[in-house]
């Protein structure tokens, strides 16, 4: 099929001279959807392409993002609020009970920062009571950059949501419930973005990505861009059982017919589709290797976070990052609040090459300054366009993911 843009180059000039429109169709393609209000998109970028490689509904890591970027991230968190419910005054966050993680909390001080600086009074709470010593209404604790993080009780009256018998007007959810909570949440009337009830007890990536297809698909023949400039080529694979080897050829043959597509040295990302935190990935160079894994490595590829059993497999082109910081492999995580780009970091792993899973242990994180990963500012221009561009897609896949449990 002829496309009138068919090449990296040209997709680059394009959405820079045609910015508005670009940016208009994406606003339409949003209309009538549940847009997250926040999200995070791993994008990675090769001398042929940018392809979005992961959606994280709940981020963390806000601690990681430019300080240049807080100001205008304030005023669309501001915005963001208000079309949730216009009388907000109290906003509860609501975490991950990983307090012995500080980096993790350095995160939740910057996201609650972030929000009290858009006008609002923030509280952390929790539904676990696990969470809090006996008797204890909160739960005081010091993050990796010293600042103090307190984390109270939360309680449910009639539907609505109190912390400290002060009723909160909107949750931000920051729990990825691997775990579904004992709550049930058709009964809260308090609004809670995104929603728990897309948690990764239910989500996967298979469904995201071939909702991701669907939307870069229609982007790209409104503009007459050939897709695969903007995504990764990928299978999903269902009932596999790593432990008792079921399933593994047709794995593998998975594999294969993603290899055959790509150039010679290509390899091929093999993730569990309800993996997070880096869990459950594989990244091999033929179907072989997943047949013939050996037992440590079908143990890591067969249990994730909470003892979720992976038996849905995203297989995945693996994009070929062309994304350096100190000459190590870098890959780009963007930001956005209701869908639209606020920032970023790098990912940065010095223990894995190009094709390498950069989410794994050596990883560190360096902030998103757009100057620390592009020469010129017509390439800084380039460089934040595309990205913006792939996130907000991926962050639209996201909302048709959750119109399906609301």
């Amino acid at each position: 099929m002829e496309y009138k843009i068919q090449t990296k180059e040209a997709l680059e000039s394009f959405v820079c001279g045609n910015w508005d429109a670009v940016n208009s169709y994406i606003e339409s393609m949003k209309k009538g959807l549940p847009i997250p209000f926040y999200s995070s998109v791993d994008v990675r970028e090769s001398k042929t392409k940018y392809a979005p490689v992961d959606h994280n509904m709940y981020p963390a890591g806000f601690n990681n993002l430019c300080s240049a970027d807080f100001k205008g991230a304030s005023t669309v968190a501001n915005e963001t609020i208000k079309k949730l419910n216009p009388n907000a005054k109290w906003i509860g966050i609501f975490p991950e009970s990983n307090t012995k993680n500080l980096m993790y909390l350095d995160h939740l001080t910057t996201l609650g920062k972030l929000i009290e600086d858009s006008g609002y009074t923030v509280r952390l709470l929790s539904f676990d009571p696990n969470l809090f010593p006996e008797d204890m209404e909160c739960l005081g604790l010091t993050s990796a950059n010293g600042s103090p993080v307190t984390i109270c009780k939360a309680s449910i009256q009639d539907g609505e949501v109190f912390v400290n018998g002060q009723k909160m007007d909107l949750i931000i959810c920051n729990n990825d419930q691997s775990n579904p909570w004992p709550v049930d949440w058709a009964t809260v009337k308090t609004a809670i973005n995104p929603t728990p009830k897309i948690g990764w007890f239910r989500r996967q990536k298979n469904i995201h990505f071939a909702y991701y297809k669907k939307v870069a698909d229609d982007f790209c023949a409104h503009f007459g861009i050939n897709p695969d400039l903007i995504q990764a080529r990928f299978a999903a694979i269902e009932e596999v059982d790593f432990e008792n080897k079921n399933g593994l050829e047709k794995l593998g043959s998975a594999v294969d017919g993603i290899i055959r597509e790509l150039k010679p040295g290509s390899k091929v990302f093999v993730k569990a589709s309800q993996g997070t935190y880096g869990m459950g990935i594989s990244v091999v160079s033929s179907g072989e290797e997943i047949i013939n894994m050996n037992r440590k490595t079908r143990n890591k590829m067969d249990i994730g976070k909470n003892s979720i059993k992976f038996t849905s497999l995203l297989v995945q082109e693996g994009v070929e990052t062309i994304i350096k910081y100190d000459d190590m492999p870098a890959e780009i995580t963007i930001y956005l609040i209701d869908g639209k780009s606020i920032g970023g970091f790098m990912r940065v792993n010095g223990e894995k090459d190009d094709l390498g899973n950069l989410n794994s242990r050596g990883m560190v994180f360096r902030k998103l300054c757009m100057g620390d990963v592009v020469d010129t500012a017509e390439d800084h221009t380039t460089k934040e366009a595309l990205y913006s561009v792939i996130a907000r897609l991926s962050t639209i896949a996201s909302a048709y993911e959750i119109k399906e449990v609301l």
